[in-house]
């Protein structure tokens, strides 16, 4: 397999992708947290996380709320040790009200392959339950599962 390091390829940015998307729908944050550098700088929404504590401790604070979680990423581009993804998740609160996140990271790789700095805009739209469109049990979306753009989003 070719490492997944910077500069990114086509076929290797796709794959950091997914492997990104697997991680973020394990929804455990410790295991999230080791694809990042020790001293990582994250954006999310109007939020700043610096380091791996910081994003455990955000992640699970996000997992505790956002529940029932999937995600899909995209490929949107890539250069050099820089990836853009846009992305689509639904979740629901402890009230049973549904949301399609929408949103797009800008991500920024070391020489190892690990995430140094991640800039997420996100955006919540509450939604029926009949609406929703990620349908496979926690974890790993099925690779026969369609992606964003084959649902049209």
């Amino acid at each position: 397999m070719t490492p997944l390091v910077p500069p990114f390829t086509d076929e290797t940015a796709t794959l950091k992708v997914r492997l990104a998307e697997d991680g973020w729908n394990s929804c455990d944050p410790a295991r999230v947290s080791l694809v990042y550098t020790p001293d990582s700088q994250w954006r999310n929404r109007s939020e700043f996380v610096t380091g791996r504590e910081e994003i455990v401790a955000f992640l699970t604070r996000k997992w505790n709320r956002e529940l029932d979680y999937r995600l899909i990423k995209e490929l949107w581009a890539h250069k050099d040790n820089r990836i853009a993804v846009r992305f689509a998740y639904e979740w629901h609160d402890d009230s049973q009200n549904w949301f399609r996140s929408y949103g797009n990271e800008n991500w920024e790789f070391d020489a190892a392959g690990l995430m140094q700095r991640r800039f997420a805009c996100i955006n919540d739209m509450p939604i029926k339950a009949t609406e929703r469109k990620f349908h496979w049990p926690r974890g790993r979306r099925p690779d026969d599962h369609p992606g964003l753009s084959d649902l049209g989003l």
